[in-house]
């Protein structure tokens, strides 16, 4: 169990804590923006844009960093800072200084942290757990991700009610406090990387790992379907509650339960991932999640569902169609990342990562942005269809390739 391994086991503890209280705190931003900021609809906007914009900006160059820096170090360090400006907020807001830009500085900073913690993470955990128990160790992580998605949203909604936004960022800024002193006492030794050669800089550092990434017989063809899956991914986030909640006319609670349900899924995806890659191969999973990730549109797609369908049948499909999503990407995620770890040599771990994980965030941003335009020209359903057949697509790179 890789959980007996010390290292690994303050990183998950670590980890998972904090992926609580960020679920947790989600729901407080949410409200702060809406009642005491008061935002506007293009405000809202930015303020949402300002989490993504790091990547979009620093993603690379962080990526190269990580190559260079201290993993567990940068990885106390963001926590300690996010731990600052998360007991930043209550002070603000007692002091009644709280308005838009001083929360557009803070969403801002909250980014850049966790970009830098995000870099630092996956080519930290082959260095705590050895190859053999990657799928294991991310599978693990994916469980708890996934409960704090489903779980955390409700505990903060009654957290709230009970203590008020203020105590929500004084207890988040505990949290990553904590999380500081566990990655702390990880026992690890990271090998210095090696010196550049006379006139490179980071730049050439960054092309390096996107050379790597893209001319590797297999990482090159699966860097492609993720980057695939995630303009199918952009659809959905984009049109998926408001085909529920306005076309289907599905209430808030109903909605929150199918919601609930991908959680589940998700949850036991990761849980089943290590049997499944272990049983197939890693590509073989991964291609069994793209696969099954068609599924669910599909079918929402296809089913004749509209406001004049009972409740009852508009919460089992969709439902159910959650339910998929949620066992595809937990089946597909850890064996993904982990396949990803165990190929890529460790000087370079930063660097491949951050190339994929960036241009996801890309390929997301403007993917968002033309879901909008899709979905007025051809209508919700038909816009979970076209997602559902850029899915196939991603599926079908791992089809025809060597993965």
């Amino acid at each position: 169990e890789v959980l007996r391994i010390p290292a690994f086991r303050l990183f998950w503890t670590a980890t998972t804590i904090r992926g609580f209280g960020s679920a947790i705190a989600n729901v407080a931003f949410q409200v702060l923006i809406v009642t005491v900021v008061a935002a506007t609809p293009a405000q809202i906007g930015i303020l949402n844009a300002l989490g993504v914009a790091p990547y979009l900006f620093l993603g690379f160059i962080i990526g190269a960093l990580m190559d260079r820096w201290n993993r567990q170090r940068t990885l106390v360090l963001t926590s300690i800072g996010r731990a600052v400006v998360f007991a930043l907020i209550p002070v603000l807001l007692l002091l009644g200084h709280l308005d838009f830009w001083s929360l557009a500085a803070i969403m801002l900073t909250l980014g850049v942290l966790t970009l830098f913690a995000q870099s630092a993470e996956q080519p930290f955990v082959p260095q705590i757990v050895p190859r053999s128990s990657l799928v294991s160790a991310n599978a693990r992580l994916g469980q708890s991700e996934t409960v704090a998605g489903t779980a955390g949203p409700a505990a903060g909604g009654a957290l709230l009610t009970l203590v008020g936004a203020p105590l929500i960022f004084v207890f988040e800024a505990v949290i990553h406090a904590v999380s500081a002193v566990l990655q702390s006492r990880i026992r690890v030794t990271e090998s210095a990387p090696a010196p550049r050669r006379a006139g490179r800089h980071i730049g050439h550092d960054i092309v390096e790992g996107m050379r790597f990434t893209y001319r590797h017989k297999t990482l090159r063809p699966l860097a492609l379907s993720v980057h695939v899956w995630f303009l199918g991914n952009s659809i959905v986030a984009t049109v998926f509650a408001v085909f529920a909640l306005r076309e289907l006319g599905m209430p808030a609670w109903a909605y929150g339960i199918a919601v609930a349900v991908g959680g589940v899924g998700g949850f036991l995806g990761a849980i089943i991932a290590p049997a499944v890659g272990e049983r197939i191969g890693a590509g073989r999973a991964i291609l069994v999640g793209r696969s099954l990730t068609v599924v669910p549109w599909l079918l929402l797609a296809v089913v004749p569902l509209s406001s004049a369908t009972t409740m009852t049948v508009l919460l089992v499909i969709v439902s159910i169609a959650q339910f998929l999503f949620g066992l595809a990407m937990g089946v597909e995620d850890a064996n993904d990342i982990s396949y990803r770890q165990a190929i890529a040599p460790d000087a370079i771990q930063g660097r491949m990562n951050a190339t994929i994980r960036t241009t996801n965030r890309i390929v997301f941003f403007f993917g968002a942005l033309g879901a909008g335009v899709l979905a007025t020209w051809l209508g919700y359903a038909a816009s979970l269809g076209v997602a559902a057949a850029v899915f196939a697509v991603a599926a079908l790179v791992i089809v025809f390739s060597p993965l």
